[in-house]
Protein backbone atom coordinates (compact mmCIF):
# COMPACT_ATOMS: atom_id res chain seq x y z
CA UNK A 1 0.00 0.00 0.00
CA UNK A 2 1.44 3.36 -0.98
CA UNK A 3 2.17 5.82 1.82
CA UNK A 4 1.29 9.47 1.53
CA UNK A 5 3.85 12.25 2.01
CA UNK A 6 3.30 12.87 5.72
CA UNK A 7 3.18 9.21 6.67
CA UNK A 8 6.40 8.60 4.76
CA UNK A 9 8.20 11.57 6.28
CA UNK A 10 7.20 10.48 9.77
CA UNK A 11 8.06 6.82 9.27
CA UNK A 12 11.70 7.23 10.26
CA UNK A 13 11.66 9.86 13.00
CA UNK A 14 8.26 8.89 14.36
CA UNK A 15 7.73 8.91 18.09
CA UNK A 16 9.77 6.21 19.80
CA UNK A 17 9.61 6.65 23.55
CA UNK A 18 8.24 10.17 23.06
CA UNK A 19 7.88 12.35 26.14
CA UNK A 20 4.18 12.77 26.88
CA UNK A 21 2.97 14.77 29.85
CA UNK A 22 -0.26 16.17 31.27
CA UNK A 23 0.47 19.48 33.02
CA UNK A 24 -1.79 21.06 35.67
CA UNK A 25 -0.76 24.64 36.47
CA UNK A 26 -2.41 27.31 38.62
CA UNK A 27 -2.50 30.93 37.36
CA UNK A 28 -0.34 32.90 37.15
CA UNK A 29 1.92 30.31 35.54
CA UNK A 30 4.72 30.45 32.99
CA UNK A 31 7.11 27.79 31.70
CA UNK A 32 10.19 28.27 29.54
CA UNK A 33 10.80 25.33 27.19
CA UNK A 34 14.52 24.96 26.49
CA UNK A 35 14.68 21.21 25.87
CA UNK A 36 16.15 21.48 22.33
CA UNK A 37 13.48 19.07 21.03
CA UNK A 38 12.83 19.25 17.28
CA UNK A 39 9.03 19.12 17.49
CA UNK A 40 6.40 19.40 20.22
CA UNK A 41 2.62 19.14 20.03
CA UNK A 42 0.52 20.87 22.72
CA UNK A 43 -3.20 20.27 23.27
CA UNK A 44 -4.81 22.87 25.54
CA UNK A 45 -7.41 20.90 27.48
CA UNK A 46 -8.56 23.64 29.87
CA UNK A 47 -7.77 27.31 30.13
CA UNK A 48 -5.90 29.61 27.76
CA UNK A 49 -2.19 29.97 27.14
CA UNK A 50 0.18 32.22 25.24
CA UNK A 51 3.15 30.82 23.33
CA UNK A 52 5.92 33.42 23.20
CA UNK A 53 8.98 33.01 20.99
CA UNK A 54 12.34 34.76 21.20
CA UNK A 55 11.48 37.02 18.27
CA UNK A 56 8.75 38.66 20.33
CA UNK A 57 5.83 36.92 18.62
CA UNK A 58 2.97 35.58 20.77
CA UNK A 59 0.22 33.16 19.79
CA UNK A 60 -2.93 32.55 21.82
CA UNK A 61 -3.93 28.96 22.51
CA UNK A 62 -7.51 28.56 23.74
CA UNK A 63 -9.09 25.50 25.34
CA UNK A 64 -9.44 22.79 22.69
CA UNK A 65 -6.79 24.29 20.40
CA UNK A 66 -3.65 22.44 19.33
CA UNK A 67 -0.22 23.93 18.67
CA UNK A 68 2.73 22.39 16.84
CA UNK A 69 6.02 24.00 17.85
CA UNK A 70 9.23 23.52 15.87
CA UNK A 71 12.51 23.48 17.80
CA UNK A 72 15.18 23.62 18.84
CA UNK A 73 14.78 27.33 19.65
CA UNK A 74 13.40 28.01 23.16
CA UNK A 75 9.96 29.44 23.80
CA UNK A 76 7.68 30.30 26.72
CA UNK A 77 4.17 29.00 27.27
CA UNK A 78 2.25 30.93 29.92
CA UNK A 79 -1.21 31.74 31.19
CA UNK A 80 -0.79 35.37 30.11
CA UNK A 81 1.56 37.42 27.98
CA UNK A 82 3.48 39.07 30.81
CA UNK A 83 4.29 36.48 33.49
CA UNK A 84 7.99 35.69 33.66
CA UNK A 85 8.93 31.98 33.60
CA UNK A 86 8.86 30.30 37.00
CA UNK A 87 9.76 26.87 35.60
CA UNK A 88 12.34 25.86 32.98
CA UNK A 89 12.21 22.59 31.02
CA UNK A 90 15.78 21.67 30.10
CA UNK A 91 17.27 18.96 27.82
CA UNK A 92 16.31 15.49 28.96
CA UNK A 93 12.96 16.91 30.14
CA UNK A 94 14.49 18.00 33.46
CA UNK A 95 12.32 20.64 35.15
CA UNK A 96 13.86 23.30 37.38
CA UNK A 97 12.93 26.63 38.88
CA UNK A 98 14.46 29.80 37.44
CA UNK A 99 17.52 29.30 39.67
CA UNK A 100 18.18 25.78 38.42
CA UNK A 101 16.78 23.82 41.38
CA UNK A 102 15.13 20.57 40.24
CA UNK A 103 11.34 20.34 40.56
CA UNK A 104 10.60 16.95 39.01
CA UNK A 105 9.84 15.07 42.23
CA UNK A 106 7.88 17.73 44.07
CA UNK A 107 5.66 18.47 41.05
CA UNK A 108 4.84 14.84 40.27
CA UNK A 109 1.06 14.37 40.40
CA UNK A 110 0.74 10.77 39.25
CA UNK A 111 0.84 8.84 35.98
CA UNK A 112 2.34 11.19 33.34
CA UNK A 113 0.86 14.12 35.25
CA UNK A 114 2.84 17.03 36.61
CA UNK A 115 2.14 20.46 38.04
CA UNK A 116 1.45 22.57 41.09
CA UNK A 117 -2.18 21.70 41.81
CA UNK A 118 -2.97 18.19 43.11
CA UNK A 119 -6.71 18.96 43.15
CA UNK A 120 -6.63 19.73 39.45
CA UNK A 121 -5.01 16.40 38.67
CA UNK A 122 -8.24 14.50 39.20
CA UNK A 123 -11.70 14.54 37.76
CA UNK A 124 -12.96 15.62 34.36
CA UNK A 125 -10.66 18.11 32.71
CA UNK A 126 -13.50 20.14 31.33
CA UNK A 127 -15.44 20.33 34.59
CA UNK A 128 -15.29 23.29 36.94
CA UNK A 129 -15.10 23.31 40.71
CA UNK A 130 -17.89 24.58 42.93
CA UNK A 131 -18.98 28.15 42.47
CA UNK A 132 -17.97 28.90 46.05
CA UNK A 133 -14.37 28.09 45.33
CA UNK A 134 -12.36 31.30 45.10
CA UNK A 135 -9.12 30.03 43.55
CA UNK A 136 -8.94 30.01 39.75
CA UNK A 137 -9.15 26.68 37.99
CA UNK A 138 -5.75 25.32 36.99
CA UNK A 139 -4.87 25.20 33.34
CA UNK A 140 -4.54 21.70 31.91
CA UNK A 141 -2.48 20.90 28.82
CA UNK A 142 -1.08 17.77 27.21
CA UNK A 143 2.27 17.93 25.48
CA UNK A 144 3.92 15.33 23.28
CA UNK A 145 7.58 15.85 22.45
CA UNK A 146 9.56 14.21 19.66
CA UNK A 147 12.98 13.97 21.26
CA UNK A 148 15.07 12.89 18.23
CA UNK A 149 15.72 14.92 15.11
CA UNK A 150 15.36 12.54 12.18
CA UNK A 151 16.91 13.62 8.93
CA UNK A 152 13.88 12.44 7.01
CA UNK A 153 11.77 15.01 8.76
CA UNK A 154 13.98 17.92 7.74
CA UNK A 155 11.78 18.38 4.66
CA UNK A 156 8.77 18.47 6.94
CA UNK A 157 10.25 20.67 9.65
CA UNK A 158 11.50 23.24 7.16
CA UNK A 159 7.95 23.57 5.81
CA UNK A 160 6.51 24.53 9.20
CA UNK A 161 6.46 27.89 10.99
CA UNK A 162 8.02 27.89 14.45
CA UNK A 163 4.51 27.87 15.92
CA UNK A 164 1.29 26.85 14.20
CA UNK A 165 -2.05 26.85 15.98
CA UNK A 166 -5.02 24.80 14.86
CA UNK A 167 -8.18 26.14 16.49
CA UNK A 168 -10.67 23.67 17.92
CA UNK A 169 -13.40 24.85 15.52
CA UNK A 170 -11.13 24.44 12.46
CA UNK A 171 -11.41 20.66 12.40
CA UNK A 172 -13.07 17.65 13.96
CA UNK A 173 -11.19 14.64 15.32
CA UNK A 174 -11.62 12.11 18.14
CA UNK A 175 -7.85 11.93 18.63
CA UNK A 176 -7.35 14.76 21.18
CA UNK A 177 -9.99 13.29 23.49
CA UNK A 178 -8.52 9.82 23.06
CA UNK A 179 -5.03 11.07 23.92
CA UNK A 180 -6.44 12.81 27.02
CA UNK A 181 -7.99 9.54 28.10
CA UNK A 182 -4.99 7.34 27.36
CA UNK A 183 -2.22 9.52 28.77
CA UNK A 184 -3.17 8.77 32.39
CA UNK A 185 -3.51 5.02 31.89
CA UNK A 186 -0.85 2.78 33.41
CA UNK A 187 -1.23 -0.38 31.32
CA UNK A 188 1.23 -2.82 29.71
CA UNK A 189 2.44 -1.48 26.37
CA UNK A 190 1.03 1.97 27.08
CA UNK A 191 4.15 3.78 25.89
CA UNK A 192 3.73 2.27 22.42
CA UNK A 193 0.02 3.16 22.40
CA UNK A 194 0.86 6.76 23.24
CA UNK A 195 3.65 6.97 20.65
CA UNK A 196 1.28 5.87 17.91
CA UNK A 197 -1.50 8.19 19.12
CA UNK A 198 0.93 11.09 19.03
CA UNK A 199 1.94 10.21 15.46
CA UNK A 200 -1.69 9.96 14.38
CA UNK A 201 -2.58 13.27 15.99
CA UNK A 202 0.40 15.05 14.44
CA UNK A 203 -0.41 13.70 10.97
CA UNK A 204 -4.07 14.68 11.33
CA UNK A 205 -3.17 18.20 12.48
CA UNK A 206 -0.63 18.72 9.70
CA UNK A 207 -2.98 17.43 7.00
CA UNK A 208 -5.57 19.93 8.16
CA UNK A 209 -2.96 22.69 8.39
CA UNK A 210 -1.47 22.13 4.94
CA UNK A 211 -4.95 22.22 3.42
CA UNK A 212 -5.37 25.81 4.65
CA UNK A 213 -4.29 28.63 2.29
CA UNK A 214 -2.15 30.40 4.92
CA UNK A 215 -0.04 27.25 5.37
CA UNK A 216 1.68 27.71 1.99
CA UNK A 217 2.19 23.96 1.62
CA UNK A 218 5.63 23.05 0.21
CA UNK A 219 5.94 21.96 -3.39
CA UNK A 220 6.58 18.30 -2.57
CA UNK A 221 3.39 18.18 -0.51
CA UNK A 222 1.17 19.98 -3.01
CA UNK A 223 2.52 17.75 -5.80
CA UNK A 224 1.10 14.67 -4.06
CA UNK A 225 -2.33 15.51 -5.47
CA UNK A 226 -1.11 15.78 -9.07
CA UNK A 227 -2.30 12.79 -11.17
CA UNK A 228 1.16 12.28 -12.70
CA UNK A 229 3.70 13.54 -10.16
CA UNK A 230 1.81 12.22 -7.13
CA UNK A 231 2.10 8.56 -8.17
CA UNK A 232 5.74 9.08 -9.14
CA UNK A 233 6.55 10.49 -5.71
CA UNK A 234 4.79 7.61 -3.99
CA UNK A 235 6.77 5.10 -6.05
CA UNK A 236 10.05 6.73 -5.02
CA UNK A 237 9.00 6.93 -1.38
CA UNK A 238 7.72 3.37 -1.19
CA UNK A 239 10.74 1.70 -2.84
CA UNK A 240 13.82 3.96 -2.74
CA UNK A 241 16.20 0.99 -3.11
CA UNK A 242 14.89 0.13 -6.57
CA UNK A 243 17.27 1.20 -9.38
CA UNK A 244 14.84 3.78 -10.73
CA UNK A 245 15.25 5.64 -13.99
CA UNK A 246 13.07 8.37 -15.41
CA UNK A 247 11.98 5.87 -18.06
CA UNK A 248 10.82 3.42 -15.35
CA UNK A 249 8.86 6.12 -13.56
CA UNK A 250 7.32 7.35 -16.80
CA UNK A 251 6.22 3.82 -17.72
CA UNK A 252 4.65 3.34 -14.28
CA UNK A 253 2.78 6.65 -14.45
CA UNK A 254 1.67 6.33 -18.07
CA UNK A 255 3.39 9.38 -19.58
CA UNK A 256 6.50 10.02 -21.65
CA UNK A 257 9.91 10.58 -20.07
CA UNK A 258 9.96 14.18 -21.25
CA UNK A 259 6.47 14.89 -19.93
CA UNK A 260 7.24 13.39 -16.54
CA UNK A 261 10.56 15.21 -16.27
CA UNK A 262 9.03 18.59 -17.11
CA UNK A 263 6.00 18.19 -14.87
CA UNK A 264 7.98 16.80 -11.93
CA UNK A 265 10.54 19.61 -12.11
CA UNK A 266 7.84 22.28 -12.44
CA UNK A 267 5.85 21.03 -9.43
CA UNK A 268 8.55 19.72 -7.09
CA UNK A 269 11.34 22.13 -7.98
CA UNK A 270 13.94 19.54 -9.02
CA UNK A 271 14.16 16.64 -11.49
CA UNK A 272 13.02 13.15 -10.42
CA UNK A 273 16.50 11.66 -10.05
CA UNK A 274 17.76 14.64 -8.03
CA UNK A 275 14.76 14.26 -5.74
CA UNK A 276 15.46 10.54 -5.41
CA UNK A 277 19.10 11.19 -4.45
CA UNK A 278 18.05 13.63 -1.74
CA UNK A 279 15.42 11.20 -0.46
CA UNK A 280 17.87 8.28 -0.36
CA UNK A 281 20.48 10.30 1.51
CA UNK A 282 17.90 11.59 3.98
CA UNK A 283 16.87 8.00 4.63
CA UNK A 284 20.49 6.98 5.00
CA UNK A 285 21.18 9.78 7.47
CA UNK A 286 18.31 8.61 9.63
CA UNK A 287 19.20 4.91 9.39
CA UNK A 288 22.79 5.64 10.37
CA UNK A 289 21.48 6.72 13.78
CA UNK A 290 20.46 3.17 14.55
CA UNK A 291 23.10 1.54 16.77
CA UNK A 292 23.14 -1.80 14.91
CA UNK A 293 23.24 -0.38 11.39
CA UNK A 294 26.35 -0.65 9.25
CA UNK A 295 27.17 1.56 6.29
CA UNK A 296 26.88 -1.52 4.06
CA UNK A 297 23.41 -2.42 5.34
CA UNK A 298 22.23 1.17 5.03
CA UNK A 299 23.59 1.37 1.47
CA UNK A 300 21.56 -1.70 0.48
CA UNK A 301 18.37 -0.35 2.05
CA UNK A 302 18.52 2.99 0.23
CA UNK A 303 19.61 1.79 -3.19
CA UNK A 304 23.40 2.12 -3.32
CA UNK A 305 25.44 -0.79 -4.68
CA UNK A 306 28.20 -0.57 -2.08
CA UNK A 307 29.28 1.30 1.06
CA UNK A 308 31.74 3.20 -1.11
CA UNK A 309 28.99 4.41 -3.46
CA UNK A 310 26.87 5.61 -0.52
CA UNK A 311 29.87 7.29 1.14
CA UNK A 312 30.80 9.11 -2.05
CA UNK A 313 27.25 10.41 -2.61
CA UNK A 314 26.80 11.30 1.05
CA UNK A 315 30.02 13.29 1.18
CA UNK A 316 29.35 15.02 -2.16
CA UNK A 317 25.90 16.23 -1.08
CA UNK A 318 26.35 16.70 2.68
CA UNK A 319 30.02 17.54 2.91
CA UNK A 320 30.83 14.84 5.47
CA UNK A 321 31.15 11.07 5.35
CA UNK A 322 28.50 8.73 6.76
CA UNK A 323 30.89 7.83 9.58
CA UNK A 324 31.41 11.50 10.48
CA UNK A 325 27.64 12.02 10.42
CA UNK A 326 27.17 9.07 12.78
CA UNK A 327 29.84 10.35 15.17
CA UNK A 328 28.23 13.80 15.31
CA UNK A 329 24.75 12.43 15.91
CA UNK A 330 23.88 10.42 19.01
CA UNK A 331 22.03 7.20 18.27
CA UNK A 332 18.35 7.15 18.98
CA UNK A 333 17.46 5.95 22.43
CA UNK A 334 15.82 2.57 22.42
CA UNK A 335 12.13 2.66 23.11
Amino acid sequence: MAMDALATLLDGPRARGAFLLRSVLTPPWSVQIADLAPLTLVHMVRGDAWIRTDDGQARLLRAGDIAVIRGPEPYVIAGDRETEPQIVIRPGQVSTDADGNELCEQMNLGVRTWGDNPDGAHGADGAGNSAAEQTPLPAVMISGTYQMRGEISSRLLSALPQVLVLAQDAWSSPLPALLSEEIVRDEPGQEVVLDRLLDLLLIAVLRTWFARPEAKAPAWYAAQSDPVVGPALRLLHDDPARPWTVADLAAQTGVSRAALGRRFTDLVGEPPMAYLTGWRLALAADLLREPDATIASVARRVGYSSPFALSAAFKRVRGISPQQHRERTPAAASS
